[in-house]
């Protein structure tokens, strides 16, 4: 007997699900307020567990849409880290365990121990024979030849990447193919696993940066900690930001848990630049006139880029660094610049008007903090205040250029912001006093006066530095100044 009204009910069903999904998801989150955060449509809830000095500890939040298509956050490593996502509403309100221990065995044989005995006779003779019969037909190394194709499988998939293929092919295919986000998570998983480590060229608060090879190209490997799971995770999130990639952000590749059977390494891959920070490039070289204009406009069009909203189905959320300077800048060999370190950046987004600040306890550097930061006065529900205090950090990168800029064969030593007026290693309190108490700025030398350029860039350092962050000048407006002040310099 048939009910007429059936494909109806079932119909509504499916609509009420569909309506469900497409809201979002509610999940337990232990670092949000209420320890209750909402996904947006088609996130996922996130629950993992890590093993950090012989204990576990549990992590609960929430994944956007842009980190469910990355899903390299959805897979833990065997006995370190379990991770897993889920699609109903507080999912993830358990507690998950890594069970590293063994199991205690009974008398007699395992399975496993059974399976051996009774199937190694067996495939051995197989083998024999399928060896026999390649040898008699002569496809012995069409054999081989298989064989390798099937160990190589689980890793690569020739359709996404053949053999021909250079790392800037494989992101200019990605960055032509509309989604901007970064490269599949196949490919991703397959560089970083072919990567042969070189040497070491960085250490910081993370872990480490080496130098890697890849099919005969360098690369930059970023190898974090287990322990700072949380920083690699959001440096990974935001540098697969839809319509991200430009030519003055460092140019990300893969990303990727490596288990060794101890510990887990957390590897970020990036283009890899042999002139290192720009810290490193103004301690060991002056520049000229023209150089100081191209690594300044650089720089500035970088950050013009990360702040920039870009709207629609494809668009990219306005992002704010939090912790620029001449260290998280690097050189590239055409004399331009890249800003990397995207770790302590924040995400805005203009529908909901909230920002996504990441749950770590780093913080910016102090001696490149703003005014406001520093005295704790900064708007942190209002994302204009983000951008206000990166430009501030940018005037003081510029400063650090322009010192050592060569006008009639005479330039300054490197120092760094402050140098003169705060300790090396600066606390909070040193650089308040300095900034916010007195009131001062880096020292602009009166004979930068005499060199058109100069006196250029000594202005816009000075409407970065204002203590009212709204009158600071925009990424934008001192990318159009100082390629406009200078058009006729670097075309010389």
């Amino acid at each position: 007997m048939t009910c007429p009204r059936c494909p109806t009910v079932g119909t509504a069903l499916i609509f009420l699900s569909v309506v469900h999904i497409s809201a979002g998801l509610k999940c337990v989150c232990q670092l949000c307020a209420n320890h209750t955060c909402e996904t947006g449509a088609e996130g996922a809830c996130w629950n993992s567990v890590m093993l950090i000095d012989g204990k576990e500890e549990a992590v609960k939040s929430c994944l956007s849409p842009s980190e469910m298509r990355g899903q390299v956050f959805c897979y833990g490593s065997r006995n370190v880290s379990k991770r897993s996502c889920c699609f109903t509403d507080f999912c993830n309100n358990e507690t998950l365990h890594l069970h590293t221990e063994r199991p205690v065995r009974g008398p007699g044989w395992s399975r496993l121990e059974l399976a051996a005995v009774t199937l190694v006779p067996t495939s051995l003779v197989c083998v024999g024979v399928l060896l026999w019969a390649c040898t008699q037909c002569g496809q012995h190394c069409v054999y081989r030849k298989a064989l390798a194709k099937t160990t190589e499988d689980p890793l690569d998939n020739q359709s996404l990447m053949s053999l021909d293929k250079s790392l800037k092919d494989l992101i200019f295919d990605m960055s032509t193919s509309g989604s901007g986000s970064g490269l599949p998570l196949l490919v991703q998983r397959t560089i970083a696993r072919t990567i042969v480590l070189q040497e070491i060229i960085g250490k910081g608060r993370f872990g480490e940066v080496w130098r890697g090879k890849w099919r005969g190209e360098d690369v930059a490997v970023k190898i974090f900690s287990s322990r700072d799971e949380r920083s690699w995770f959001r440096e990974a999130e935001i540098y697969q930001t839809i319509m991200l990639r430009h030519e003055n952000i460092l140019g990300f590749i893969a990303a990727d848990n490596k288990d060794n059977g101890s510990w887990t390494q957390l590897w970020l891959v990036s283009e890899y630049h042999e002139h290192g920070s720009m810290f490193d490039y103004l301690n060991r070289y002056t520049v000229s006139v023209d150089g100081m204009v191209v690594l300044a406009v650089s720089v500035a069009s970088g950050l013009a880029h990360l702040h920039m909203e870009i709207i629609g189905t494809q668009g990219k959320p306005a992002i704010a660094h939090r912790d620029l300077k001449s260290k998280n800048i690097l050189v590239k060999r055409n004399g331009t610049a890249v800003i990397a370190d995207l770790g302590l950046a924040v995400k805005h987004d203009s529908l909901t008007n909230t920002i996504d600040i990441p749950a770590n306890h780093r913080v910016g550097t102090k001696r490149y903090m703003a005014p406001e930061i520093l005295d704790d006065t900064i708007n942190t529900g209002n994302f204009e205040s983000f951008k206000r205090a990166d430009i501030y950090s940018l005037g003081l990168v510029f400063w650090e250029v322009a010192r050592r800029c060569t006008v009639s064969g005479i330039c300054e030593d490197y120092q760094l912001p402050y140098y003169d007026m705060v300790p090396s290693d600066p606390s909070v309190e040193d650089m308040r006093k300095v900034v916010c108490d007195q009131k001062l700025r880096p020292n602009i030398p009166n004979q930068w006066q005499s060199c058109e350029a100069l006196r250029v860039m000594g202005k816009i350092m000075r409407e970065c530095w204002y203590a009212n962050a709204a009158a600071r000048l925009t990424a934008l407006r001192i990318k159009k100044t100082v390629s406009q002040s200078f058009a006729k310099d670097i075309k010389e």
